[in-house]
C-alpha cells in the first residue's frame, strides 16, 4: 500500500470516527451547567392552569416563589432540594443548553425546574419551574392546580 493510499485511508477512517462520536453526542452539554453544584432560584411570574366547563382556562399573575438545590451532581444525576418537610429524590439531567431538576413526591405530584444556558443579567440564568399537581378543591397558599413559574437561577456566592 502506497503512502498516498495509506494517508487517504487514515483520512477516511478519521472522518468516520469523528462522525460516529458526533452522532453519539448530538447535543453536548454546556460546561457551565454541568459544573453547577448548587442553585438558588426566584420566580416572580406565575401562570396557573384551570378548567372551566371542561375547557382550559389559564391565568397569569405576579408570584413569589423561591427554590434552591444543593449537592447537584450532574454525573450521577442527583441533587437535594432545600426546604420542605421531607427529603425528596431529585433527578438531574443536563442535555445541551438545558439543566433539568425533576422531583416526584410520594403522592404523584411532579415538579420540574429547568435552567437555560442563557443569562438574564450577569451571573443569572433564565429558568422555569413547573408544578404538575391537581386537587378538586383549591386551597389558598397550596398548589392545587398546575402551575408554571418564570424567573432566574444563580449559583450562590461562596
Amino acid at each position: 500500500m502506497s503512502v498516498r493510499t495509506r494517508g487517504a485511508a487514515l483520512l477516511v477512517l478519521g472522518t468516520l470516527l469523528t462522525a460516529t462520536v458526533a452522532a453519539q453526542v448530538p447535543n453536548p452539554p454546556a460546561s457551565r451547567l454541568v459544573s453547577m453544584t448548587s442553585l438558588t432560584c426566584t420566580f416572580p411570574v406565575l401562570a396557573t392552569g384551570a378548567w372551566k366547563d371542561g375547557a382550559p382556562a389559564p391565568s397569569t399573575r405576579s408570584g413569589k416563589l423561591a427554590v434552591a438545590f444543593t449537592s447537584i451532581d450532574t454525573q450521577d444525576g442527583t441533587a437535594d432540594a432545600v426546604g420542605g418537610t421531607s427529603k425528596a429524590h431529585i433527578t438531574v439531567r443536563v442535555v445541551g443548553n438545558y439543566l433539568h431538576l425533576m422531583q416526584m413526591d410520594p403522592y404523584g405530584a411532579l415538579y420540574v425546574t429547568t435552567v437555560f444556558n442563557t443569562e438574564t443579567r450577569a451571573g443569572k440564568l433564565q429558568a422555569v419551574h413547573t408544578r404538575h399537581e391537581f386537587t378538586p378543591v383549591s386551597v389558598p397558599g397550596f398548589t392545587s392546580r398546575p402551575e408554571q413559574y418564570y424567573g432566574e437561577c444563580e449559583t450562590p456566592a461562596k
